[in-house]
């Protein structure tokens, strides 16, 4: 580890195996040492998958098998900035095409319960212009659950 703060992830038992999708999803995203439990422990056994160190976009993070005692809740989300409908339709069709489930304004969660916003820069733009630009934009991202970057314009344009 070489950042200063990390975040760590608390899986039950699919560390790894939720490494390995965001290595598949996300690119700038590798899978980079597998440490295994010295002994046993409560969530589980020598040798098993204690943590995952990888790399996430570009950052750091840790993915701890701790067990079932804690799950994933709205509280986290990782929000990634996209430049375009491919790239957001890419993300998005990953995550939910793959056990995971579709929420409202962008959010959608994975099969292992953590939750992404996948947001078009697009909407950063129009929401933090200010004015009706901002008020349209709001209004109908509002109404989506995947951000369609055509019908945000759209919105603006009246």
């Amino acid at each position: 580890m070489t950042a200063k703060i990390q975040p760590c992830l608390w899986f039950n038992k699919n560390a790894e195996e939720a490494a390995r999708f965001y290595a598949a999803t996300f690119p700038n995203t590798r899978v980079d040492t597998i440490h295994r439990a010295p002994d046993d422990y409560p969530a589980g056994k020598k040798g098993d998958v204690l943590t995952v160190e990888m790399t996430i976009l570009g950052m750091e993070f840790l993915l701890l098998n701790g067990g079932p005692a804690f799950t994933f809740d709205e509280a986290i989300s990782f929000q990634v900035a996209t430049e375009d409908q491919q790239e957001t339709d890419r993300y998005w069709n990953a995550i939910v095409g793959n056990g995971g489930q579709e929420s409202a304004c962008g959010w959608c969660k994975d099969r292992f319960g953590l939750s992404w916003q996948i947001t078009p820069k697009r909407l950063t733009q129009l929401i933090t212009a200010g004015g009706d630009t901002a008020r349209r934009a709001f209004t109908a991202m509002m109404e989506m659950r995947k951000i369609d970057i055509a019908a945000l314009d759209r919105a603006v344009a009246g």
